[in-house]
């Protein structure tokens, strides 16, 4: 029986068996090298990690048109919608920056959220909507003073910057100008002293001396560890203080300097940020 040739080994059989793969298509690149959907949105100062997955539990967000997941990630060539809104690359911060603002008592440090339906004003200009549009577009404060009282405040569009320097917040160092009805008698400053809180928990206070005044008001400053401007009102207040005042002038190592006016503000260096991180250090993309 005859045979016809036999075929060469790189015929039409060998060919099909080495057809090229499939390309992949940008969501499944993005899930391999891209960052996780709830920082990117953080990072851009639209919303909180938190707030983030629920948004995607809503099925509010897409990727390249798909409804994203948790754990979802994304790219600079994926398109990210919410609400099938583009959110632009653009909006993401290139470099974490952080601003160190003096708030005057009183003062709006952001404007309220605006409710569906609804237009929220403030009876003037919030501290953070006179910052620059460039470094962001919500600001996100960092264990800021109650309204009534002021001083030093710290604030940052990058979601992730913001929630790493609020955890460093508790192991920091900081100082309060607080000012009270009349001069406080040594009992007073004992218990100030011992920091107690109305929960029971102890406030770290290292030293709590008298720093002048004139007429009927004095100050004194406070410095503490771990605390807020609400908890310095509170421990003054259980020792019998009637308080007035509560400013912030120090947060770790960074000071509020007496060239810096009342509702100005200035972007931190490199330096401080890295000074204020240091108890914690950097957040894992989690």
């Amino acid at each position: 029986m005859r045979r016809g040739p036999a075929r060469p080994a790189g015929g039409r059989t060998a060919a099909r068996s080495r057809a090229p793969a499939p390309a992949r298509s940008p969501t499944a690149a993005s899930a391999a090298s891209g960052e996780r959907l709830q920082k990117i949105l953080a990072r851009a100062g639209l919303t909180s990690r938190r707030e983030a997955e629920e948004w995607i539990r809503a099925g509010r967000l897409t990727i390249n048109g798909r409804p994203a997941s948790l754990g979802a990630r994304a790219t600079a060539h994926d398109q990210v919608r919410l609400d099938g809104r583009l959110v632009r690359a653009q909006a993401l911060p290139t470099i974490a920056r952080a601003f160190l603002c003096h708030r005057s008592p009183g003062e709006a440090l952001r404007a309220p959220d605006a409710r569906p339906g609804t237009q929220a004003r403030a009876p003037r200009a919030a501290l953070t909507e006179r910052l620059p549009t460039r470094a962001g577009r919500r600001f996100i404060p960092v264990s800021p003073m109650p309204r009534v009282d002021g001083g030093l405040e710290l604030v940052s569009a990058d979601g992730v910057l913001a929630l790493q320097l609020q955890r460093a917040v508790h192991a920091l160092r900081s100082e309060f100008g607080v000012r009270v009805r009349g001069e406080l008698g040594p009992e007073q400053l004992t218990g100030i002293r011992g920091g107690t809180l109305d929960s029971g928990e102890q406030l770290a206070v290292e030293r709590c001396e008298p720093a002048g005044g004139e007429g009927a008001n004095r100050w004194y400053t406070l410095v503490a560890r771990g605390a807020s401007g609400k908890q310095v009102r509170q421990v003054f207040e259980r020792c019998g203080a009637l308080v007035s005042r509560v400013l912030r002038t120090r947060l770790g190592p960074v000071t509020l300097e007496r060239a810096l006016a009342r509702g100005q503000f200035r972007e931190l260096t490199s330096e401080e940020l890295a000074a204020l991180l240091a108890p914690v250090g950097r957040l894992d993309d989690e």
